[in-house]
């Protein structure tokens, strides 16, 4: 009962005009699993729960899709393009996760939910995707709770703790979000 509570208070805090064309966007694109993942959500999520009334600026938009028949590199930089010439001023980054786990050294694999959930953090972990009926869906591998917890935590299937103890003080996140709680 949690899960859905904690799904609904995210699908609330993405009702955005400005949410809601960019998914219309990428759906039109007709990826499969596609979705926007990553900061994205997870900063919005944070903004919201500081009390924040202007958003906090993402250095990209994270569009993420699975499609192991065509993992091309060039794909998504074209897919990229295309979505630039709709929204300009915006920077869309599009990434076939049926090819990284190459870049990763591991096992392929088989979802966009077994891509995130080796993604560095849990908190991040987290995407978002408008279905046929125009209404938000929510994927989660590691379920919501670091997320809305303001906990960063390193996902369990993510191998490389020093990488993630890294991208934390790059990111400067307590910087931007001081009430967040950072467990190494």
């Amino acid at each position: 009962m949690k899960q859905e509570e904690d799904i609904q208070r995210i699908i609330h805090m993405m009702n955005d005009p400005q949410v809601l064309e960019d998914l219309r966007n990428v759906r039109a694109l007709g990826l499969p699993q596609g979705c926007i993942a990553a900061g994205y959500v997870r900063n919005r999520v944070w903004d919201k729960l500081h009390g924040y009334t202007t958003a906090t600026p993402i250095n990209d938009i994270d569009v993420i899709y699975f499609d192991p028949k065509n993992t091309l590199a060039e794909r998504d930089e074209h897919l990229e393009l295309s979505l630039n010439r709709k929204q300009a001023g915006r920077n869309w980054s599009v990434k076939n996760q049926a090819r990284m786990h190459i870049r990763n050294g591991e096992a392929p694999y088989s979802s966009i939910e077994d891509a995130m959930s080796r993604w560095p953090e849990t908190a991040t972990a987290v995407a978002i995707r408008l279905n046929d009926e125009d209404q938000i869906e929510v994927i989660c591998p590691h379920g919501l709770n670091d997320l809305l917890d303001m906990r960063v935590r390193q996902s369990p299937l993510f191998r490389h703790t020093t990488a993630f103890r890294q991208r934390v003080f790059e990111k400067q996140w307590l910087d931007n979000w001081p009430l967040l709680i950072v467990e190494n």
